[in-house]
């Protein structure tokens, strides 16, 4: 049996490789930001999409980009503004005068990676377009339904501190995304390296392609056999009810939380757990694996109370009571 968890080890710690060479091209334009670059992979080992908020300069949509430019994948940037229309991210029906009749021109929401950039300035018949492609993985142009290529992640962008011209993200929508990262700003010493990196008139953003598709789809299978033991099952349960009735677990929390996390909450914790334990080179899931990754599935899945508003609690706060408080296996 310890014979063929080593084995079963040194085969996630060979195939995992291929996740620190796209780490270490990255590394060549984005400085710092690690939690981002991780979160991102995890994303897509996990067949998740993921919701980046932050202030303007913080390099998320940099990131997102290099990130793109490691994949032998396509790619496709969509800016997102008040003006836009469904048919410019789906495609259309376009009308052939030659033949009298309408065929489908695909828009660019067809391709592998998606950068949906300052989602939240979209109205909402396009915001309902995007839902159908996030959670379907398919697309209906006229009467046709085209299912979209695989592997296919949205990684969305917004800005917190802007209000004007936004459009708020219905709850629905917000709760598809595997992950919300709150992107802050570097450290003082990470602020130096990137002014000593990117202070110039011309600077070299280029990295090489070191994954194909084939090796998504691989990695994606093994993170489906990484072994999680029963008890942190029942942990990732105990984690999303504390989030719905927390007097359970002894915490004085209900008058803070409207309502907890959904299933789908539980489903992305033991993904996200499975993947994190693959992207650190392991077979198997352990506890710090979970809590490694329970804020960015969480945050965005818990809806506070005015009384928490009032007290400046955020979800982090309740989030990080709950993870100090519920018993670890």
């Amino acid at each position: 049996m310890h014979s063929d968890i080593v084995k079963m080890n040194e085969r996630y710690q060979k195939e995992s490789q291929v996740l620190q060479q796209v780490r270490d091209e990255v590394g060549k334009v984005i400085i710092g930001q690690e939690n981002l670059i991780d979160a991102l992979l995890l994303a897509l080992l996990c067949n998740g999409h993921v919701l980046i908020e932050g202030i303007p300069g913080l390099a998320k949509t940099l990131a997102v980009t290099t990130l793109s430019q490691t994949l032998h994948a396509s790619f496709n940037r969509i800016q997102f503004t008040p003006d836009l229309l469904p048919g410019d991210l789906i495609g259309t029906m376009m009308f052939n005068p030659r033949t009298n009749e309408f065929t489908p021109h695909k828009g660019p929401i067809f391709a592998n990676i998606i950068l949906a950039d300052e989602i939240n300035r979209s109205p909402a018949k396009v915001q309902s377009a995007l839902l159908e492609a996030m959670q379907e993985h398919q697309i209906t142009i006229g009467d046709e339904t085209y299912k979209l290529d695989e592997p296919f992640l949205v990684l969305a962008t917004q800005n917190p501190v802007e209000q004007e011209g936004t459009y708020r993200l219905p709850e629905a929508q917000i709760d598809r995304f595997m992950f919300k990262l709150d992107v802050v700003y570097p450290s003082k010493e990470e602020e130096h390296r990137i002014l000593k990196r990117m202070g110039k008139t011309a600077v070299d953003l280029t990295v090489e392609a070191v994954m194909e598709v084939a090796d998504i789809h691989r990695l994606r299978a093994m993170v489906d056999d990484v072994f999680m033991d029963e008890k942190l099952e029942h942990y990732i349960l105990d984690l999303v009810q504390a989030t719905r009735d927390p007097a359970q677990f002894g915490l004085a929390l209900g008058e803070l939380i409207r309502y907890g996390a959904s299933p789908r909450a539980t489903i992305f914790l033991a993904v996200a757990a499975r993947g994190r334990a693959m992207l650190n080179g392991r077979g198997y899931v352990v506890p710090q694996d979970i809590k490694d990754i329970a804020l960015d599935v969480l945050r965005h899945r818990l809806l506070l109370t005015y009384e928490a508003a009032a007290a400046e609690t955020s979800a982090e706060d309740i989030l990080q009571q709950i993870l100090d408080t519920v018993e670890v296996p």
